[in-house]
């Protein structure tokens, strides 16, 4: 592990004094449970990549070939189970939380792995690919169902569901959004984990908290960009430094 061993124990302990923290999740915490990251060696389906994809044109253009990739990825996470990580954050979430204090996770992440593995306050920033969208008539509900049983699927309006996911050049929801810039105002802590920091506005949450005082921390096994600004820059994976910080 890259980390230093003061950086680990000095973040533990004011994790166990904090009562308002923040943590926002990126690809890297589920790449460790086998998911593949758009910007990783997996990030290529048959030749296209995710930009090429996720996006309202490329839905419009051909929507069979989009759901076929997405029906590929739920497949995938389908198979997949939440990791050290994600265990950790959900263990974490429960401590604070039990001493009356807040925590609040904000997920770039659309596999629902966090709340598999028992986060409760879990903000999803870019969505959710367990939930299909009416183009037409707007309904939105769960589909767990995999495969699916038709390409593209059809409400019961006659229109063509999407997925419930934030695409590219599409803006973020604006309640979680809301609810995220809030918690991070008030957070004392704010962990970055598992993500690159390059994905904006939600790499931003962390330079609003440091912004409004709160304490930074990076945990990610390659260099960010939010590296100058933070407290502690842990170099490792997500399920080792957070079951270390446990």
């Amino acid at each position: 592990m890259a980390q230093s061993l003061p950086d680990l124990a000095g973040l533990r302990e004011a994790l166990r004094a904090a009562t308002s923290v923040v943590a926002l999740t990126g690809a890297g915490i589920s790449a460790e449970s086998g998911v593949p990251t758009f910007r990783g060696a997996g990030g290529l389906w048959r030749n296209y990549s995710a930009q090429q994809l996720a996006t309202p044109e490329a839905f419009a253009r051909d929507p069979r070939l989009v759901w076929e990739w997405y029906d590929w990825r739920r497949s995938v996470i389908h198979r997949a189970q939440p990791n050290a990580g994600h265990r950790a954050l959900a263990e974490l979430e429960r401590r604070i939380v039990a001493a009356r204090g807040r925590f609040t996770l904000v997920t770039q992440n659309v596999d629902g792995l966090h709340q598999r593995a028992g986060s409760r306050n879990v903000l999803k920033l870019h969505g959710d690919i367990w939930v299909v969208r009416c183009s037409d008539c707007g309904l939105a509900e769960c589909n767990e169902e995999v495969p699916l049983k038709q390409l593209p699927p059809h409400c019961s309006c006659g229109g063509i569901l999407r997925p419930g996911v934030v695409w590219f050049g599409e803006g973020l929801p604006a309640k979680a959004w809301e609810r995220a810039s809030e918690a991070s105002v008030r957070a004392q802590i704010v962990m970055v984990v598992g993500t690159s920091a390059a994905v904006y506005p939600a790499a931003g949450l962390a330079e609003l908290g440091r912004g409004a005082g709160a304490k930074l921390a990076i945990i990610n096994p390659e260099p960010t960009p939010l590296d100058v600004l933070a407290d502690w820059v842990l170099n490792a994976k997500a399920g080792e430094i957070l079951s270390g910080i446990l």
